[in-house]
């Protein structure tokens, strides 16, 4: 007889766990999600086994967001480990070579300072990038080693936190498709010495902070209601985005997936998405584009153009050019 299957609630809303060392992303996830009781879900942005730090997990509404959160400029933590060069660039790896290492932290300064602004990276054979349907970490297990081209990626900013002649950490903050055990490997060679990743801490995504995570232990730790209480809302994936609020017609319009005419203030702003909401309620994401907002994507639990009309009618005294349009608001 098979285990009954335990219930799951539609819930939504973006979960900051703080994930430990030597559990995949995927199994966070589903330890995760069984925890809070939740039907549908996902994260936003893998991290090794090896690494910890901060995973947003999205739920429901959520996931239909996964992107912002993919694309979102990332903070690490690293540990360097120089004189020892791996097959895999982390600690993971078979060790490939021992070299002596003859620098001081002047010069690892230097070495590290060369990576900062656009660079481009080989991707590591033990990566989950795909080759014809197949992650290349398949391939270099079979003992295949392919052709990669390089990918440009963008280091903001990369400093050097601690450096004792023989490990090194740094803190980088890096684009989208940034390999920091790549970034590790590539500064130990241009010392000559080479390197690779002993250590890496996530620390931020985006405007996301590991600060506000909570652990798996923690989680199990609650009952189920407060679980769901640490959940942030569907958009706290958005928030670097400006948001548009709309009145009940134009509410309407926009859930039937009508453009609208954009504020003059948006208007001006070529192709900038934005986040669009009615009675303080989420409805979607869209992109103003050709002086309109163009919906891109709606979510499904967004109030009903009746409830927006109803809570609009009950205000007695609507904020001006509320009629007729939407009107621009900040919102935390």
């Amino acid at each position: 007889m098979l285990p009954k299957k335990r219930p799951t609630d539609p819930i939504d809303g973006v979960l900051l766990l703080d994930k430990p060392k030597g559990l995949s992303s995927n199994d966070a996830l589903v330890r995760a999600r069984r925890l809070l009781g939740a039907r549908k879900a996902g994260h936003g942005g893998t991290l090794d086994p090896l690494a910890t730090g901060l995973l947003p997990l999205l739920f429901g509404e959520a996931t239909k967001f996964a992107n912002d959160s993919l694309d979102a400029d990332k903070t690490y933590l690293a540990e360097l480990e120089l004189g020892v060069v791996t097959d895999t660039a982390d600690a993971e790896g078979r060790v490939l070579e021992r070299r002596e290492v003859r620098c001081d932290e002047a010069a690892f300064r230097a070495a590290a300072s060369a990576f900062i602004g656009e660079i481009e990276q080989v991707p590591p054979m033990h990566s989950a990038l795909k080759r014809d349907g197949r992650p290349l970490y398949e391939y270099a297990r079979a003992g295949i080693t392919l052709e990669r081209a390089a990918r440009r990626v963008t280091i903001h900013a990369l400093e050097t936190i601690a450096f004792d002649g023989v490990r090194a950490t740094i803190r980088v903050r890096c684009s989208k498709g940034t390999y920091v055990r790549t970034l590790a490997a590539d500064i130990g060679e241009r010392l000559g010495c080479g390197a690779h990743l002993s250590a890496l801490r996530r620390e931020r995504v985006g405007a996301l902070s590991v600060d506000a995570a909570v652990t798996l232990d923690a989680l199990d730790a609650l009952g189920l209601a407060a679980r769901r209480a640490l959940l942030a809302p569907v958009d706290a994936l958005l928030g670097a985005l400006p948001s548009v609020e709309l009145d009940a017609a134009s509410a309407a319009r926009f859930l039937h997936g009508q453009k609208l005419r954009a504020p003059a203030a948006l208007a001006a702003q070529p192709a900038e998405r934005v986040r669009v909401y009615a009675a303080a309620r989420l409805l979607g994401l869209a992109e103003v584009r050709n002086a309109a907002i163009v919906p891109l994507r709606l979510v499904s639990t967004a109030p009903t153009p009746e409830s927006v009309a109803a809570v609009t009618d009950s205000d007695p005294t609507p904020a001006a050019g509320t009629t007729g349009g939407p009107r621009t608001e900040p919102r935390p």
